[in-house]
């Protein structure tokens, strides 16, 4: 299943008011229950991320050659990766 744009958007609203706490990751679960939503710390990924925010980096996941993978391609993408940067020293 493709990321649509309206999904984009939406998860885009979510991530760009979102506080660097769980809540913005239960929401997005709750929202898209038909996308893998997975989170990490940003240190962890080394691909660009395909948007960025405040407390997140946004990146998509593509599922779709049986390898997961990072794209930045929302027609391959089958879910979503939040990189959780650090905010403090």
């Amino acid at each position: 299943m493709a990321l649509g744009t309206d999904e984009l958007i939406e998860i885009e609203r979510v991530l760009a008011a979102a506080e660097p706490d769980a809540t913005s990751f239960s929401e997005l679960r709750r929202r898209f229950p038909q996308l893998a939503v997975t989170r990490c710390d940003a240190s962890d990924v080394t691909e660009q991320p395909f948007r960025s925010f405040p407390h997140f980096d946004l990146h998509l996941i593509d599922g779709c050659d049986r390898c997961v993978q990072i794209t930045t391609d929302p027609a391959r993408a089958i879910g979503i990766l939040l990189a959780t940067r650090s905010t403090g020293p």
